[in-house]
This record gives C-alpha cells, sequence and structure tokens, in this order.
C-alpha cells in the first residue's frame, strides 16, 4: 500500500516510454564505448609494441606487488580510519563539552585539508624533520605517509557518518536505555551505534572503496603502488609509451579490487541484518542486568 501511495504503477504507455528511453539510453553508451575504442584503434593503441611489455613475467610480478602494495595500504588505512573515525565520534557524542569540542575541531580540520596535501605534508614535511643531522621521525616511509594521511582523513569523514547515525535514531532509544538503568556510554555503544553502524552501512562502504581508490596518490611519495607502476611503464619509449594500455590495466585492477571489496561488505551487511536484532537485543539485556 506504501508503495502504490508513493508511486503510481505505470500504464501501458508509461511502460512503452519507459522501454524506448532505456533502449536510446544503452545504444548511445555503446556508441561512445564503440568510438573510444575505434579511436584507439585508428591511434595504434592496441598493437603489439604497445603490449608486448606486459608479456613479461617480471613485469607482471610487478604489477602483482604494486596491487600487493595498495591492498597493504588500504588494508591498514580502512582499520585506522574507522577506529579513528569511531573514537572521534564517541568523543564528540559525550557528555565532556570540552572533549566534544576537542573531537570536533579536529574533525573539522583534517576533512578541511585536501587528502594530497597531508601525504605531502607527511613525507615532505614531518619525515624530513632533523636535528643534527638526525631525522626525528625516520619511520616516516612513503607507506606510513600514504596510510597515515588515508587514516586522517577518511577517519574525520567516518567520524561524521557515525555521528549522523547516531543523531538521526529516535530520541526514544536513548530515553530507553537510560529508563532500564544503562549508562550514557552504554546506551551509546550498545544501542545507538550498532544501529547506527547498520543504517549508514552504504555510507561506511562507499567510504571504504574511496579509500581503495585514494591509495593512487602514494605516487606522489614514490610509494610503490599500482598508479605509481603504471606511471613508470606508460612512460617507456621502448615500447611506444604505452600510457593508454597501461592505464586499462590499472583500471581493471582498480575496479576488480572495488568490486570484491562491494561483494565483502554486501555481505558482512546481510550477515548483520540477520543476526542485528536477536543478538543486539541480548547484548542490552546482559547490560542492564549488570547494570
Amino acid at each position: 500500500m506504501s508503495a502504490s501511495v508513493l508511486f503510481d504503477v505505470p500504464g501501458p504507455k508509461a511502460r512503452a516510454r519507459y522501454r524506448i528511453i532505456a533502449v536510446v539510453t544503452v545504444a548511445v553508451v555503446l556508441g561512445i564505448v564503440a568510438f573510444i575504442l575505434w579511436r584507439f584503434a585508428a591511434t595504434g593503441q592496441f598493437t603489439a609494441q604497445k603490449w608486448k611489455l606486459f608479456t613479461y613475467q617480471k613485469v607482471q610480478l610487478e604489477l602483482l606487488k604494486g596491487m600487493g602494495n595498495t591492498l597493504k595500504a588500504f588494508a591498514l588505512a580502512a582499520v585506522f580510519s574507522l577506529v579513528f573515525g569511531f573514537l572521534l565520534a564517541l568523543g564528540r557524542l559525550g557528555p565532556v563539552r570540552w572533549l566534544s569540542a576537542l573531537c570536533r575541531w579536529v574533525t573539522e580540520l583534517f576533512r578541511a585539508v585536501p587528502l594530497l596535501i597531508l601525504i605531502m605534508l607527511m613525507y615532505y614535511g614531518l619525515a624530513s624533520l632533523s636535528v643534527n643531522g638526525s631525522r626525528l621521525l625516520p619511520w616516516l616511509s612513503p607507506f606510513w605517509s600514504v596510510v597515515i594521511g588515508l587514516t586522517v582523513y577518511n577517519g574525520s569523514v567516518l567520524a561524521e557518518v557515525f555521528r549522523a547515525g547516531v543523531e538521526s535514531l529516535p530520541r526514544g532509544q536513548r530515553e530507553a536505555g537510560l529508563a532500564i538503568g544503562l549508562t550514557p556510554t552504554k546506551t551509546t555503544n550498545l544501542i545507538l551505534l550498532p544501529q547506527a553502524v547498520r543504517a549508514m552501512m552504504p555510507v561506511i562502504v562507499a567510504q571504504l572503496v574511496v579509500i581503495l581508490k585514494d591509495t593512487a596518490l602514494g605516487f606522489i611519495v614514490t610509494y610503490e603502488e599500482i598508479l605509481f607502476l603504471a606511471k613508470n611503464y606508460g612512460s617507456n619509449i621502448m615500447y611506444g609509451a604505452p600510457i593508454i594500455p597501461v592505464s586499462m590495466i590499472a583500471a581493471v585492477l582498480y575496479i576488480g579490487l572495488c568490486l570484491v571489496l562491494s561483494a565483502c561488505a554486501y555481505w558482512l551487511q546481510r550477515r548483520m541484518a540477520r543476526s542485528g536484532k536477536v543478538a543486539g537485543g541480548a547484548k542490552v539485556m546482559q547490560a542492564a542486568a549488570k547494570a
């Protein structure tokens, strides 16, 4: 009934019109793709010379290594971003005013600075600090510069996601938790945050995909990930500077990684949806019994 109220079922003429629009849209998209492929072929992007470089085993192994470096930076940055964002959200939602204000300013600061500048500040700024010829932060390599930059930027974005998710819940959720004897902290952790995470899971997944793609900015600090290798191979004059072929290979690798991440997140979301009510209710009752 609610669906029929919000959206009228289209009639025969409307369905026919939608089919025509769909067919035209698909034809236009296919035409654009065909034109791009034709231009690539006309400019010699599919010749054997430009693709011969990628037949060597050493190049293939280096690409796999670059993909591994991308996944390594993404894995650490994703975990640290979730933890950092979670802590910022807790501090901002907490009852301590000075801590809430501090977390708000930290969130706004790191969200306002472009990620590329953060990574460059880490590597070309903090990593180059030295006293009497000795570096203050010798461990701050290109890898950690990328991870820290991704963490502080995306963690601040995720903090706003968590905060918005909690504040979007009905006020009665918090009042019910306090009424059964839970402290404000336990109410937030056991009642509000689990619901907010489930509700905001699509946004969280989208931000994780952004983290995965933003690892490509590591090439600016010479971190050997996919884009760094693609840039080097694309400038190889001996094989005709295959910038288009290597860009296509890099795009396929990034798309494959993003699809795998989305599939894992979709499975996790379905699992949380199935077990959320029972597990969440059990935890609340146990916490209320201990309170």
